[in-house]
């Protein structure tokens, strides 16, 4: 699903309170990363991620590979942080402009 720029700002404001649940370590984007993800995302819809210190991968990178890997949308990267983002087609809970 590709965001326009006015979803992905409504997106980003919603996304700004949000603790960051989803965190890619030292051994980059495991199974268990992907899994975790897809959950987060299955039940949340916006889920903020962070890459640790000594992780292989940029913010950028680990978007990336997450978002081909569950078929969310990135939203966002700023730093070590990103956001990422996915509609769930039975429950959406958050309805887009």
């Amino acid at each position: 699903m590709e965001l326009n720029g006015k979803q992905r700002a409504y997106l980003r404001s919603l996304a700004n309170p949000l603790e960051t649940t989803l965190y890619v370590g030292k051994d980059g984007i495991t199974a268990n990363t992907q899994k975790e993800a897809y959950d987060l995302l299955k039940a949340r819809e916006l889920v903020k991620c962070a890459v640790q210190q000594n992780a292989p991968l940029t913010a950028r990178e680990a978007s990336e590979q997450l978002c081909e890997l569950t078929g969310a949308s990135p939203v966002q990267v700023i730093g070590r942080r990103f956001t990422i983002y996915r509609q769930n087609d039975k429950e959406p809970k958050i309805i887009l402009p």
